[in-house]
Parts: C-alpha cells; structure tokens; sequence
C-alpha cells in the first residue's frame, strides 16, 4: 500500500529577520546564509523540503535581500517564490498573512523557521506532521521537541501538551517539557480575522490554544537552536559525530 500524499505540496520558510543574536556575522550576511558546516542555514530547511517531497517554497525576504534572493535563485529545488517585504518586516505571523493574501499559499501549508538545523527521526518532519493532521480539529500542527533532543537550547521549553495532543503554554516561572521546533503545519482557518501589520504568530496561537485548536507532535529527532554564534561549532561538532 502506498503511503498517502503529503498534507501539503508547499511551506513558507521564514527568512526576512534582521538576525540581531546573530551579530557580529549578520552585520553583512543575512542570517539564513550564515554558514553551519559549510552550508548555509536556509539551504537546510530547502533541502529537507526537497528530501520529503514537497515541490514549492515561499520564501520571505526583508534585510539583505538582495543576497538572499541571489542565493535562491542559484538552487535547483525546491521552485520558490518570493514574499518581498523590503518595504516593511511584518513578524511570523504578518509574513503569513501576506503571502497568504498574495495566494502563494494553499491550505494547509508548511511553515519553517530558517534558522534551524533538525535531524529527522524514522520517519521525516513533514510526514509526521502530514499523517498526525486533523482538519477538522486543528488550526495549526506544531512540531515539538523534548529537551534532551534540543542542542544548544537553553531555555525553560514552550509548551505542555495534554493526552490528544493539545497545546497549553508555559506558566511563568516553571518549566515546559516541549520546545517549538520551528516546524508546524498550518491551516488557513489560523489566519483569519488576522491582526494588519506586523505580528507575532503567538496572536494566532493564543487564540487558537482558547479554542482548543492549537495542536503539537513530539519529534522522534534530534534539534539544534542556531540562533547566536556560539551555537556554530558545538552544532558543526554533533553533525560530523553523526
């Protein structure tokens, strides 16, 4: 029996942030090309779409994109298109929205984080999250990690998640066992009644946590947080260990 389609044939990877933890190498280099291992950091989110099978990326582009788009049209795969928001950085959730608005994205669609490096369990990220989506009962699929399969993460966690799945958030001041991986599966339905302007995705979240339609999915892999130069060598080390 073949396995069924993937939930979705395209993902949003975020890429227009101006990559501030990221100095002194952002001051010139826009965060997604900052070199891991020889390798650019966008080009392993584009790569792993590849690998999966998904055909189409959207891509948002803000500081330095003229490079970042340089680089793109270089790759073979996946086709890309551009979200331009030179004029104005929106945030996760207002980048959603525009390219929503343009109708570069279907429903559902995956939406990536550029700046991280993940290693895939049994089975990839994306059919993980394709064979565990329920239209009828989630606006959005977040794809979590435990904390000893984070690297580099030094952070308290995200989220909790009840027994079928649903997201609640971290109290202050207590630790959460899930950290957002930067990987979620998302349904048009979260963009609705959406904030204009810049906005953080969290405003579609909370809303959809209230409803009881915020969803997470445990990684059966490993995750790496690649947000500050430190984290390069100790990532580049664990990658050449295997």
């Amino acid at each position: 029996m073949s396995a069924r389609p993937l939930a979705s044939d395209t993902a949003m990877v975020m890429a227009a942030g101006l990559g501030k933890r990221m100095r002194p190498l952002t001051v010139t280099t826009p965060k997604p090309l900052v070199r891991v291992a020889g390798k650019p950091l966008i080009d392993y989110s584009l790569d792993a779409l590849v690998a999966a099978g998904v055909p189409r990326a959207v891509v948002n582009v803000h500081y330095l994109a003229d490079a970042l788009e340089a680089h793109l049209k270089a790759r073979k795969g996946p086709a890309i298109a551009i979200s331009d928001e030179r004029g104005l950085l929106l945030e996760t959730g207002g980048g959603m929205v525009k390219a929503a608005q343009a109708g570069l994205l279907p429903d559902p669609f995956f939406c990536i984080n550029s700046d991280n490096i993940w290693l895939d369990g049994p089975r990839d990220a994306f059919r993980e999250l394709s064979d565990a989506w329920d239209a009828g009962r989630m606006d959005a699929l977040l794809l979590v990690v435990r904390h000893h399969r984070a690297y580099n993460y030094l952070g308290k966690g995200d989220f909790h998640l009840d027994p079928l799945g649903r997201i609640s958030r971290r109290r202050t001041g207590r630790v959460a066992p899930y950290i957002y991986s930067g990987i979620q599966l998302v349904s048009q339905r979260l963009l609705r009644d959406a904030p204009e302007g810049p906005f953080s995705t969290n405003v579609l979240w909370s809303r959809a946590i209230a409803e009881g339609r915020l969803y997470g999915l445990v990684h059966t892999g490993d995750w790496f947080e690649v947000g500050e130069p430190g984290a390069i060598a100790p990532t580049e080390a664990r990658l050449a260990g295997g």
